[in-house]
């Protein structure tokens, strides 16, 4: 890969400040400026008034930021060649999603590379037929449609995508899907869902469940509520919705990939999905280390002192700073891991990394809120908001203590000790 040999920190590397970006390949010296002025000028301004706009009128002002960056030139970054991007790797990409972060709820959607879209982009590009491709891809792409992910159920282990309650029966030339799912990322206004049931009970666990496309709106595809989180109605901006199928019925030609594939598909999209959420994570890391910096240096708190002369604050600055350095490090290694073997090779990075980056953020959040005093738990800055919003990171994707199991069996499975083995 390219950014086996580039150069590191060739752009700003001054003490106290990130590199930019760390793997400087030629496509990143030419894109990061641009998407890194585009956010500082067109999204972070709208952060002021964040909390006075209802959820519709902020799609409406990034609806047009987006043909702004249509105009120029920065649609579809994220995209292989074939489907009109650029053909970056992962490890770049992931560069630049940082960079979206510090725009935290405005960048990525913006950019078209906002979760679930962006995993579902992936899966039917991987994947997908040629009439899948035209019916739900290529409008996906250009950015005239939303689409879903429906994986999690509430009556079982999100933590064991092995474990599903919903089937999809054959019937005919139709599946017959019945189930219980909830958070379901952003239905609200999606025009197609993944929905991942059992279709060969009787098959090894790994080889039980498909991925099957059903379009929005369709009978027996029922939306029940969208669920509060963390005391926010409704999920506030990603909304998280609770449904339930009941004989919905879809085309067998729907199905995405091969029958019983769908472990194997929820792998290959979880493996660079949990790059996107790391790297989005240390750009909110980034920004949150920024207001922690400048409420230092800003508020008095005897006269001719600022809080940035105590030396717990000091501390506080320095940890986040030298977290963040290691956390993006260890993600970027992982992202190369994968552009290079594949995300079954990662499999125990991407653990690591997903257990990692998401404590750091929630951490230099923290520390952010506390610098902050009582204004960090208003409205006054987005820290609350974004705490608030991000808790779950520690949760969804497969919670930390999932994550800290399978690297500790992994480990002494080469020492002799085959924990998954029945006794």
């Amino acid at each position: 890969l390219e950014t086996r040999n580039s150069k590191l920190g060739t752009r700003n590397s001054k003490p106290g400040t990130p590199m930019e970006p760390i793997f400087a390949t030629p496509r990143l010296r030419e894109l990061v400026p641009k998407v890194k002025s585009f956010v500082e000028s067109e999204l972070i301004p709208l952060e002021r008034e964040h909390h006075q706009r209802l959820p519709q009128e902020t799609y409406a002002l990034l609806d047009e930021k987006r043909e702004l960056v249509k105009e120029a030139g920065l649609w579809g970054i994220h995209l292989p060649k074939e489907e009109g991007g650029l053909g970056l790797t992962l490890c770049e990409f992931g560069q630049l999603s940082e960079y979206l972060a510090r725009a935290p709820l405005y960048g990525h959607y913006t950019f078209n590379c906002q979760a679930p879209d962006i995993g579902n982009t992936e899966l039917i590009a991987k994947f997908g037929t040629p009439e899948q491709k035209a019916k739900y891809l290529h409008p996906l792409v250009k950015g005239e449609i939303r689409s879903c992910f429906a994986m999690t159920e509430p009556a079982l282990a999100g933590s064991d995508p092995t474990r599903l309650g919903t089937t999809a029966v054959k019937d005919g030339n139709d599946y017959v899907i019945n189930g219980h799912k909830w958070f379901t990322s952003s239905e609200e206004g999606a025009s197609f869902s993944v929905v991942m049931a059992v279709t060969n009970p009787e098959a090894p666990p790994h080889l039980r469940a498909s991925m099957i496309l059903v379009p929005l709106p369709a009978k027996g595809f029922n939306h029940v509520r969208k669920i509060p989180v963390m005391g926010e109605a409704g999920g506030g901006w990603a909304s998280h919705s609770e449904i339930r199928l009941e004989n919905c019925r879809v085309p067998i030609t729907n199905r995405l990939g091969d029958e019983g594939a769908g472990f194997k598909l929820a792998q290959e999209r979880l493996g660079p999905g949990r790059i996107h959420h790391c790297m989005r994570w240390i750009g909110i890391s980034e920004k949150a280390l920024d207001l922690m910096c400048k409420r230092a240096v800003s508020r008095e708190i005897e006269e001719g002192a600022v809080l940035g002369q105590k030396q717990f604050i000091l501390a506080f600055i320095a940890e986040s700073r030298i977290e963040i350095d290691a956390a993006r490090m260890l993600v970027l290694r992982t992202a190369t891991t994968i552009d290079l073997e594949g995300p079954a090779a990662a499999r125990h990075q991407i653990s690591g990394i997903k257990y990692y980056t998401a404590n750091v953020m929630l951490r230099v959040l923290d520390r952010a809120i506390q610098v902050h005093g009582a204004m960090g738990l208003t409205d006054g800055t987005m820290l609350a908001t974004l705490y608030q919003h991000e808790r779950g990171a520690r949760i969804y994707d497969g919670a930390d203590e999932v994550h800290l199991q399978s690297i500790a069996r992994a480990m002494l499975k080469a020492y002799g000790l085959d924990l998954k083995k029945k006794k």
